[in-house]
């Protein structure tokens, strides 16, 4: 049991450092001023047609000058036959008629291509945006003059079912590690429903330009880009009033596919410390699995598998701040289902070299 002890402490090192590193990350608080930058909000889709109703009435109500935002949709050669109706807000059609390896990047760059304004932001079709999202980014630029990469919080709805919110909890361990990451300077993650860029900086990056060969990747890639060359530029907006919700996926077979997929760039990264945090979480939930198990002939590791509970719990609630709320129980019953959950994707991103996305099967590179 000496092998288990030693992951599962060095597991709670690495859960502390990112606790750390969360109080490091002071909570925005803007200063009212005159709306003044300029954004091109892209929003890729394929197929979107029972979500996009709810995304527009969303920008609709965007409390921010109209005349100081566009939005550009780009189809990504959707099948469903929806039409977007006129918007109150400029607004353009793009067709994305890439056939590439990674479609939603090639989308991406062809809205940034007819993007008319200075600042990117980028969301999903999926998703609903707070209505002072325009005006926190604004604040925040004006706030930090030399900044030219914002990330900001997502989350999933939840009703508070189990699966809703196990995902809302596993949307807040990320958010939480994204902004511990930022806190201890070494940040690595980022969610592309809710990403903001200077235009120029994309320019200056090339783009996509050295992991257009990965199908996902167009918001962690783009980051870790931006963190080599303007490390003290790319900032994570800490306020709620930015945070963007998403839809959680219906079943346990789709979210499987969700992580596998978002686990799949993890091999990519040419940061090393995301590398060893994924090492970590990945054996210190198979350790956790080993602990329980044993727990009926070792007494003793309970102490062990309390304090790893307790330690997830204490990460969670550091972007708590930011999330819809989630019942206790269910997290209690997520921390003993996470384990295995995590213990499954790790198997397949090993052994299964391909998974499924909007109907296209792409390589686990």
């Amino acid at each position: 049991m000496g092998f288990v002890i030693l992951i599962l402490a060095i597991y709670g090192l690495f859960i502390l450092h990112l606790i750390f590193g969360t109080q490091r990350i002071e909570l925005f608080q803007p200063v009212e001023s005159e709306p003044k930058n300029r954004f091109s909000i892209l929003v890729s889709f394929r197929n979107e047609k029972d979500n996009l109703p709810n995304l527009l009435q969303s920008l609709s109500e965007l409390n921010y000058p109209k005349e100081l935002f566009e939005v550009i949709f780009i189809d990504d050669n959707s099948t469903d036959n929806y039409t977007i109706p006129h918007q109150s807000y400029s607004h353009s059609i793009l067709q994305n008629k890439s056939d590439s390896l990674a479609p939603k990047k090639d989308a991406i760059e062809l809205g940034i291509q007819h993007a008319k304004h200075e600042w990117i932001v980028t969301t999903d079709a999926d998703c609903l945006v707070p209505k002072n999202w325009l005006l926190s980014f604004d604040q925040y630029i004006q706030s930090q003059p030399t900044v030219q990469m914002i990330c900001g919080a997502v989350f999933t709805q939840t009703d508070h079912r189990f699966l809703q919110d196990f995902q809302l909890l596993d949307f807040m361990s990320l958010q939480s590690t994204t902004l511990g990451s930022f806190g201890i300077s070494m940040p690595f993650m980022c969610n592309g429903a809710n990403f903001c860029y200077h235009k120029r900086l994309f320019e200056e990056l090339n783009g996509f330009e050295g992991n257009i060969h990965l199908a996902s990747g167009d918001d962690v890639f783009l980051l870790q880009k931006a963190l080599k060359k303007h490390t003290k530029q790319v900032h994570y907006l800490n306020t709620k009033e930015n945070t963007v919700l998403t839809q959680p996926v219906s079943s346990w077979n789709a979210l499987l596919k969700q992580r596998i997929r978002w686990a799949s760039k993890t091999s990519a990264y040419k940061s090393i410390y995301p590398k060893i945090l994924a090492f970590v979480i990945f054996y210190g939930n198979i350790a956790f699995i080993i602990a329980v198990l044993s727990l009926i002939f070792t007494p003793n590791l309970g102490f062990l598998i309390v304090a790893k509970i307790i330690f997830d719990f204490v990460l969670i609630l550091q972007s708590s701040h930011l999330a819809p709320k989630f019942h206790f129980k269910n997290y209690i019953l997520s921390s003993l289902v996470y384990p295995i959950f995590t213990l499954l994707i790790g198997i397949k991103v090993l052994f299964v070299k391909q998974y499924t996305w909007k109907n296209q099967t792409h390589s686990v590179k």
